[in-house]
């Protein structure tokens, strides 16, 4: 991707160093029940004070690497085009586009959706309308799940920017009280349709970042790459050796490839209704 000498964006929140407390028991799951908490209005540090925490934070301050440093360039600029990308087809139909917050953070962080560890990887919060991303998921995108490469890591911002959009469009807000309504399985279907809704709306501006020649050879296969990557069942087939689809919150693979390279190909904000299709 072309992003060397480019605007960085002036939305991003440094908060590597400061800490902060690490969930007992934490990952994945628990980060989805803290959004959950949030989204219906509760309060999520009730939930956190209830499951137990472990205080992190050192005090010392955070040295960068050189490494680090282009890396956290590097996703300033991407948030600086998914800003102008999503501000111009905002405007278009009328709307506003409220820029959201990056948050850089190491180890632990705390959110308006509570407190994570770095294990649970990129998160968007929207209770406070911020990104969460521990630079560090960089290293392991591309040695646990093999999906090397700076556009692979344009897509999950993309990805999380992309919830954030959903936010904004009443989507998320429309999600949220189906989860009392529903069984655990049932809910996981929408919740499915959620985050390819998601990876939809990525490839979307994937598609203008490629209008505005931004993108160099491989970067699309380096995207498609990083999608397959976190598919539920290729995620459950290396940690336990079998796949429960039931349980799929994200997606397959190939679904979440396929809507990404929908969004690629169409531009189109209104054709991602992940919602109405038959199959995803």
């Amino acid at each position: 991707m072309q992003w060397k000498g480019r605007r960085g964006s002036s939305n991003v929140e440094d908060r590597r160093g400061m800490g902060g407390k690490t969930i007992v028991g934490g990952g994945i799951g628990s980060i989805v029940i803290l959004l959950i908490v949030t989204l219906l209005g509760g309060n999520p540090g009730d939930l956190l004070n209830s499951m137990g925490s472990s205080g992190s934070d050192t005090g010392a301050p955070y040295e960068e690497t050189a490494e680090e440093k282009e890396l956290s360039q590097f996703v300033s600029v991407v948030l600086a085009d998914t800003e102008e990308v999503w501000a111009k087809e905002f405007q278009e139909r009328g709307l506003v586009y409220e820029e959201p917050k990056l948050v850089l953070y190491s180890g632990s962080v705390e959110s308006a959706c509570g407190t994570a560890g770095s294990s649970v990887g990129p998160f968007y919060c929207p209770g406070d309308q911020k990104l969460y991303i521990d630079l560090s998921f960089y290293e392991e995108l591309q040695r646990k799940f093999k999906a090397p490469g700076d556009f692979a890591m344009a897509y999950v911002i993309a990805h999380e920017v992309g919830h954030h959009v959903q936010t904004l469009l009443g989507t998320t807000e429309k999600l949220a009280p189906l989860r009392q309504k529903l069984s655990q399985e049932e809910y996981n279907k929408y919740q499915v349709r959620f985050e390819l809704q998601a990876d939809y709306l990525a490839g979307v501006w994937a598609h203008h970042a490629q209008g505005m020649d931004l993108l160099e050879e491989g970067d699309l296969e380096e995207a498609l790459t990083a999608a397959s990557a976190v598919g539920d069942d290729t995620i459950q087939k290396r940690a336990q050796g079998y796949v429960v689809p039931e349980s799929f919150t994200h997606g397959s693979s190939e679904q979440r490839k396929s809507w990404f390279y929908k969004g690629f190909n169409s531009g189109e904000l209104e054709a991602g209704d992940t919602f109405s299709t038959k199959t995803p």
